[in-house]
């Protein structure tokens, strides 16, 4: 069976595989200076200049090696940054670790050296909230210009106020102008220094190759990369405020569908998750597996165009596999269209279940959906056909934007950019929500660690889908018509009590999506932090090209699947 995982056994873990929260404290020790407890895990508090020793025997003694997110806010009378942390071996075992910071001067120490993904969380904490991570190797803005005057999470933040961008010109990240050559000897013995190979370019941040406004500055010695600095911000749409200025019960749902809109209805899952386990509500066994069939059609639509763009990358031209990915994603929307209303922006989950059930007649759609089933393994073998036994393909992609498994857990990678690093780690069977658990499927793992790899991980997940959404068909039509509850009952108004706490992630195409609510009596969430999977995996980037060649590099950030909607968020 897909959840029937074997993992070690870590300090601070009981004989049935819970998290022994005393002996965690007893392993942080001094560094603590109180205890949370949060509705997915207990917290420790500890102190701002004590953080790297926390955090280092969390992850080497107790196994605790994915930091998930870092979500940063302030309160009246403090900061306040909470390190979400998991395992990759064991998702259902969690640990918060709160780091309150000075109202006067909010500074704590950075976790960086500890998990290599804390680098552009604590640059994005610094930028929208305010707090200053001490020892960070860059701290300056992440989502907005450097000359920008405020930190719009902060409680004295003034929208209005005007904001003055001067043009700057980009400088060389290795050095002013350029790269030293060595030293060569004139015809008069002396030395003279020798012109540098290296060249400064931008790529985007409207190129195609970027898939989206992504602005990537390369640095070249010669023809091989040797620094590559993503810059995101270019679409920053406010979505943690404007989740945060809305109700939980109505007005919230419709947002998550525009944070990854090319395989969206995960999202929802991903507050509705959190919601309702925010306020204890409970959701049909009928509505589980509509929600399933949902999601992974949804998934289905990501990945086919994930490999119809990946080949107009490494081909450079409209190929018939971009047309092939194309229908088949039609298909798969056409079904959606039919369940929810929508082609895009679904809109289809509510808190305690679905908005409806399958139309009417069933059977229609029942029919609709099962020939898009039967049809595809005959597609795939196209796909094989057409990419994965292509020589042009196999020698752009096998050997080309290597991602360690280690370095891939150092950046909180998840999803098909981990899985094809032999990263054995799925929220849907780690941490099992929705009718997962019910159904038979795999998780899908290749060892390449290559972009030939993290290809071959999405065609294989496009079958388990299939295998998933067939399954669900078959339950559906059997479910007893009286016993087809496609919603709980919600209270009109949602209030969860002041001061509760919860992180909750769901899988979504490009890997876990987390949700982070915090409430203060209202029913509007006092906090909305977003766990973006696409903001971790653009972040292996530098780390995947280096040594290689642009049209690597073009290959590699094809490869990552991202959305720059979800990364700026």
């Amino acid at each position: 069976m897909s959840l029937e995982k074997p993992r070690p056994t870590d300090v601070g873990e009981t004989e049935e595989g819970q998290v022994d929260y005393e002996e965690l404290a007893d392993l942080l020790g001094d560094t603590v200076i109180g205890r949370e407890t949060h509705v997915n895990a207990e917290a420790f508090v500890v102190r701002p200049d004590e953080v790297q020793d926390a955090l280092y025997a969390l992850r080497d003694e107790a196994g605790f090696d994915h930091l998930s997110c870092l979500t940063a806010q302030e309160y009246d009378d403090r900061y306040e940054s909470i390190y979400h942390l998991t395992k990759y071996d064991d998702r259902t075992q969690e640990v918060g670790v709160v780091v309150p910071a000075s109202k006067d001067d909010p500074v704590s120490q950075t976790a960086e050296p500890v998990y290599r993904t804390a680098d552009w969380h604590e640059r994005e904490a610094y930028d929208l909230v305010g707090i200053d991570y001490e020892g960070h190797p860059q701290m300056e803005r992440i989502l907005l210009p450097e000359t920008w005057q405020g930190h719009p999470l902060a409680q004295d933040y003034n929208p209005e106020q005007p904001q003055v961008v001067a043009y700057r010109e980009h400088a060389n990240p290795i050095e002013p102008d350029q790269r030293a050559g060595e030293a060569k000897s004139d015809q008069t013995g002396g030395e003279v220094e020798a012109e540098s190979d290296t060249m400064f370019i931008n790529i985007g941040p409207h190129h195609p190759a970027t898939h989206g406004v992504l602005h990537i500055e390369a640095v070249l010695d010669g023809e091989q990369i040797v620094d590559v600095e993503p810059d995101i911000g270019y679409l920053h749409r406010c979505e943690e405020q404007m989740c945060e200025q809305n109700t939980y019960r109505h007005q919230i749902m419709p947002y998550p569908d525009r944070w990854d809109y090319t395989a969206n209805m995960p999202n929802e899952w991903a507050y509705a998750r959190a919601a309702e386990e925010l306020a204890d509500i409970e959701v049909p066994e009928y509505a589980k597996i509509l929600r399933t069939l949902g999601c992974e059609l949804s998934r289905m639509t990501g990945h086919f165009l994930a490999l119809g763009t990946f080949a107009l990358d490494v081909f450079g031209d409209f190929t018939a596999t971009f047309q092939y990915s194309f229908r088949d994603r039609e298909i798969a929307q056409d079904i959606l269209e039919d369940l929810t209303g929508q082609r895009m922006m679904y809109n289809y989950f509510r808190l305690g279940g679905v908005a409806w059930d399958i139309p009417e007649p069933r059977e229609e759609f029942f029919e609709k959906t099962r020939d898009f089933l039967d049809d595809l393994p005959e597609k795939v073998k196209e796909y094989h056909n057409l990419l994965t036994s292509n020589e042009i393909f196999q020698l752009r992609c096998v050997g080309t934007g290597e991602l360690p498994p280690e370095v891939a857990k150092q950046y909180g990678a998840t999803g098909p950019v981990a899985r094809g690093s032999g990263v054995d780690y799925d929220v849907r069977r780690d941490d099992p929500y929705g009718y997962y658990p019910e159904l038979d499927w795999d998780v899908v793992t290749e060892d390449g660690a290559d972009n030939y790899s993290r290809v071959l991980v999405r065609m294989r997940e496009v079958e388990e889908s299939a295998k998933i959404v067939s399954q669900c068909i078959d339950l559906l039509e059997e479910w007893p018509e009286e016993e087809r509850n496609i919603q709980s009952n919600v209270p009109r108004t949602l209030k969860p009590e002041a001061d509760k706490e919860v992180y909750k992630a769901v899988e979504n195409a490009k890997g876990e999506l987390g949700v982070y609510i915090r409430s203060d009596g209202t029913d509007q969430p006092a906090r909305f932090k977003i766990r973006s999977p696409c903001y971790h995996n653009l972040h292996t980037l530098r780390d995947m090209v280096e040594g290689e060649f642009i049209p690597d590099l073009v290959a590699s950030l094809g490869s990552l699947d991202i959305v720059l909607g979800e990364v700026d968020r």
